[in-house]
């Protein structure tokens, strides 16, 4: 009987010590970065055609659709800045088509928050003609973001 108290005393002293190192190495392992291939088409655009915008949001391997993602629009040199709710629309693409009826220089920010990640790539782009683009330091949108100002759309 005390064989066998004994054999599992070290079983469970054994199964604890196992149990710790797999949660010690799951806890050291970091998760991989929420991608965004943030894509304009076509660029450049034309006067009141729409433009199409795509936010396709990844994890590795995964297809994220459970994001938050906001698309921050504006014209070069303006103080103001429209901001957009974006829906998934599938296979982890975020879509917004939108026509503009002032040609220039333009910049779009895709705010995209998933799984306690946050990744914002920026690309530039015209419409009809160029206009004159804005300094470098002057497209961090977060001195112009105001949530309040945001909309709600389904992406079309």
């Amino acid at each position: 009987m005390k064989k066998l108290f004994g054999f599992l005393v070290i079983v469970l002293c054994l199964g604890i010590v196992v149990s710790c190192n797999n949660k010690k190495d799951q806890g050291n392992s970091m998760p991989q970065m929420v991608d965004v291939d943030l894509s304009i088409k076509p660029n450049p655009g034309k006067i009141n055609e729409p433009l199409t915008f795509e936010a396709k949001v990844t994890q590795g391997e995964d297809k994220v659709d459970d994001a938050e993602v906001i698309f921050e629009i504006w014209r070069s040199k303006a103080d103001k800045h429209e901001k957009m709710e974006i829906k998934h629309t599938k296979n982890g693409v975020y879509r917004l088509e939108k026509a503009f009826a002032q040609e220039g220089t333009y910049y779009i920010i895709s705010h995209v928050t998933a799984r306690d990640m946050h990744n914002m790539p920026e690309k530039e782009f015209t419409v009809g003609t160029p206009s004159e683009p804005e300094d470098d330091n002057s497209t961090n949108s977060m001195d112009h973001m105001d949530m309040d100002d945001k909309e709600s759309h389904d992406g079309h």
